[in-house]
C-alpha cells in the first residue's frame, strides 16, 4: 500500500483510491454427501482509481485497474501513467472526492454483526456441512450435489484526501442441485444463495422448499390461460419486484432520466393496496454486504428512503450526489422494506396464482415491466389448487403497484429484507392450456 501511495504521489494523477482486499477462504465441493474435494485459498487484490481534472477543474474524468500483488515498481508505474492517460479522455462534470469529514467517518457503525463467530471461516464452514446432512430427503427426493464456499474478507481503503480505514467481513456463496423423479421422469432444480454466515433455519427452509418444488413440478399440469388474475411471489424472485423500488430512488438512475421520481411526491395516485417503506440499512444480520463504509470510503447510515409510497431520499455515489445536491451521500448495500396490512394466509384467499419457479423473471427497473416463464405455480380457482407449469406472467408495475399488497411476514433474501409474499392484482397469465 505505501509503496503504490508513493508511486501515485509522483503520478499526474490530481486524486487517487486504493482498495486492497486480503480473502482467506475454505472451499467444499460434495457429490451427494460425499466430499469430492475442498481446497483453500488466500487471495490479495488491488484495485486503484486515479483522477484527472482539467479545463481549469470544469471536468474530472477517472480510470480504475487492478495491480497484481507481484508487480514490479516499473509495473505498477506504467498501469498508473496509462490509468492517468485514460482518466484525461473522460469528461464528466467536476465533483469532490470524499475527504474525513465528507465520509463521516465518526458515524460509522461497526462493520460486522459483532461476533467473533462470524469472520470464523472453520465454524462457517461446519455450520453449512452438518445443516446439508440434515436436510430430509427421500428417495425420489435428493441432493444431487452442493458447493460450499466461505470467506474471511479484509478491506483495506485509503484515499488521496486522508480516508484510511479498514473492516472485515465474512461471505458465503452456496451452490445447490435437487433431483426429483417418478417412474417416468427426473429433473434437476439449481439454487445459487449469497449469504454472509450460515442461518442454518433459513437455509434448511430453503432447500427443503427447493425438493418439494422438483417433486411438485412432476405432477404439474398446462397452466390455463388466465388473462388476468392476481399473482403471488413468494421466492427469491420477489427480489426483482423489490429492487425496482430501491433502484429508482438511485442517485445515478435520476439523474441519467432513468427514473421520473420526486422527493416528497407520491410515485402513484389511487393506491388501494399497502404502500411501500423502503429503509437502508447498514447492518442485516446474516447479509454477505454488511459494510461499514461504502467503496468510496463514505459512512453508511441507516436511513429511509420511502415512506408509505413516497421518496424521501436518493443514494449514489459520490458524484451522482453531487450532481442532484445531495446532502448526505454514500452507496446502499441493504435494505428493509416493511410488512404490508395482511398475514401471508389472507393473501392465498380467493383466486390466485402462485409461481415459486421460473425460467427467468425480471422486472426492469427503468420502465416497470415484468416478465417471466412459468416452471412450477400453484393455481388456486378459490375451490383447490393446482400445480401448474407453462404460460407466462406479465405486466407494469406503474399499474400493479397501485393495488399490491404485503405480507406482514418478513423474509430475507441476503442483503434484502422484505415481505414473504408479495401479490399483484390483475397481472396478465398467458397459459398454455
Amino acid at each position: 500500500m505505501d509503496r503504490i501511495k508513493e508511486l501515485l504521489a509522483t503520478s499526474a494523477a490530481d486524486d487517487y483510491e486504493i482498495e486492497e482486499v486480503r480473502e482467506s477462504g475454505w472451499e467444499f465441493y460434495f457429490i451427494r454427501h460425499k466430499l469430492d474435494q475442498n481446497r483453500a485459498k488466500n487471495v490479495t487484490s488491488i484495485k486503484v482509481k486515479v483522477y484527472k481534472s482539467f479545463e481549469d477543474g470544469k471536468y474530472l474524468g477517472s480510470a480504475v485497474g487492478t495491480i497484481p500483488p507481484t508487480a514490479s515498481d516499473e509495473e505498477v508505474k506504467a498501469l498508473i501513467d496509462n490509468l492517468v492517460y485514460q482518466a484525461g479522455l473522460v469528461k464528466n462534470p467536476y465533483y469532490e472526492i470524499n475527504g474525513p469529514k465528507e465520509s463521516g467517518v465518526e458515524d460509522a457503525v461497526s462493520s460486522t454483526v459483532g461476533m467473533d463467530s462470524d469472520l470464523d471461516i472453520k465454524k462457517t464452514s461446519s455450520d453449512y456441512i452438518e445443516t446439508f446432512a440434515a436436510i430430509p430427503e427421500t428417495d425420489t427426493e435428493f441432493l444431487n450435489s452442493y458447493e460450499i464456499f466461505v470467506s474471511r474478507k479484509e478491506k483495506h481503503f485509503v484515499n488521496s484526501r486522508g480516508i484510511d480505514i479498514k473492516m472485515a467481513y465474512p461471505t458465503s456463496l452456496i451452490e445447490v442441485v435437487t433431483n426429483a423423479k417418478n417412474n417416468d421422469n427426473e429433473i434437476e432444480l439449481y439454487r445459487l444463495y449469497d449469504r454472509g454466515t450460515c442461518d442454518k433455519e433459513g437455509l434448511t427452509k430453503d432447500v427443503t422448499e427447493l425438493l418439494t418444488m422438483g417433486k411438485d413440478r412432476l405432477e404439474a399440469a398446462p397452466t390455463p390461460n388466465l388473462k388476468k388474475a392476481p399473482l403471488i411471489l413468494s421466492t427469491q424472485d420477489a427480489v426483482e419486484l423489490t429492487d425496482y423500488f430501491y433502484n429508482r430512488v438511485s442517485a445515478a438512475f435520476k439523474y441519467q432520466r432513468l427514473s421520473d421520481w420526486e422527493i416528497g411526491e407520491p410515485i402513484a395516485d389511487d393506491v388501494k393496496g399497502d404502500k411501500v417503506t423502503l429503509t437502508a440499512l447498514p447492518i442485516l444480520p446474516n447479509s454477505s454486504r454488511n459494510f461499514a463504509y461504502d467503496e468510496e470510503g463514505a459512512a453508511i447510515k441507516e436511513r429511509v428512503l420511502i415512506k408509505d409510497n413516497v421518496p424521501e431520499n436518493f443514494f449514489g455515489s459520490r458524484q451522482f450526489s453531487q450532481y442532484l445536491g445531495l446532502k448526505e451521500s454514500s452507496m446502499v448495500y441493504n435494505y428493509r422494506i416493511e410488512g404490508g396490512s395482511k398475514t401471508a394466509e389472507e393473501l392465498r384467499t380467493g383466486p390466485y396464482i402462485e409461481v415459486v419457479e421460473f425460467s427467468g423473471f425480471d422486472c426492469n427497473a427503468m420502465t416497470g415491466d415484468i416478465a417471466g416463464e412459468i416452471r412450477l405455480g400453484y393455481y388456486h380457482d378459490g375451490d383447490k389448487i393446482t400445480k401448474v407449469t407453462g404460460g407466462s406472467v406479465s405486466g407494469s408495475m406503474s399499474e400493479l403497484l397501485k393495488e399490491m399488497y404485503l405480507s406482514k411476514e418478513l423474509r430475507q433474501y441476503n442483503d434484502a429484507l422484505i415481505p414473504a409474499l408479495i401479490r399483484l392484482e390483475g397481472a396478465t397469465i398467458a397459459g398454455i392450456e
